[in-house]
């Protein structure tokens, strides 16, 4: 089984990626993740990233199916897996599907209203030292740098691509290039959306009941 999270930034794909993957036992693969940290290590991959990052931007689609690919191919994600931040084009939705088409996939759409997620984005931080991200729930500073990461006791920083010039244009790159995954997964019959307001709890409690119903059906196809 495959399960696709999507949702504009904010949304809290991140938080509810990590729960799935420690109570259904399905890796997390989060293309931001792995930028994120060739970025801190300075590879010659992270440096071709950062620019396009910074200013909000997609990183170009054949960086981010490379690294796709070779992430579903470890043993670890054999069972299956939960992806984060991937697909967000139509491009890279066919991309998958010739990386790893024969197995099952499910699409979870997280909905929130515009002036939540810029709230949200404006109160996330990150780890200067471990890249933890450090949401709204954790009660970051309202303003500017500050505080310290309850992962490692790193310090926390405004994430580059949340600054408020940075966060409009990631939402305008949303609503052009990922939203019509919607109808393209729907086509598949595979397209499921829930709200995503609420504290994380609530958000992963609908979850549950949507991914609990998605093993389920696939047992039962197996079995028949």
């Amino acid at each position: 089984m495959r399960i696709i999270l999507l949702g504009p930034p904010g949304a809290g794909k991140g938080t509810q990626a990590c729960r799935i993957e420690e109570k259904f036992h399905l890796p997390k693969i989060s293309t931001g993740d792995i930028l994120r940290r060739a970025v801190r290590e300075g590879t010659p991959l992270g440096l071709k990233a950062e620019s396009m990052m910074k200013d909000g931007l997609l990183v170009s689609d054949d960086i981010v199916v490379g690294l796709v690919e070779d992430a579903v191919g470890r043993e670890e994600c054999r069972r299956g897996y939960v992806l984060d931040g991937f697909p967000r084009t139509i491009s890279q939705a066919e991309s998958l599907t010739r990386i790893d088409g024969r197995r099952p996939e499910r699409v979870i759409e997280i909905l929130l209203g515009s002036e939540e997620l810029a709230r949200r984005l404006a109160h996330r931080r990150v780890c200067r030292t471990c890249g933890a991200i450090v949401g709204s729930e954790d009660s970051p500073p309202p303003g500017g740098d500050g505080g310290r990461c309850p992962v490692c006791g790193g310090a926390l920083e405004v994430r580059s691509d949340d600054r408020p010039d940075v966060i409009r244009a990631r939402l305008e790159i949303f609503d052009a290039q990922t939203a019509p995954l919607r109808e393209y997964y729907r086509s598949r019959n595979a397209y499921h959306s829930l709200s995503g307001n609420g504290t994380p709890e609530e958000v992963f409690g609908r979850i549950s009941v949507l991914v609990e119903g998605f093993l389920g059906g696939a047992a039962e196809e197996r079995r028949s």
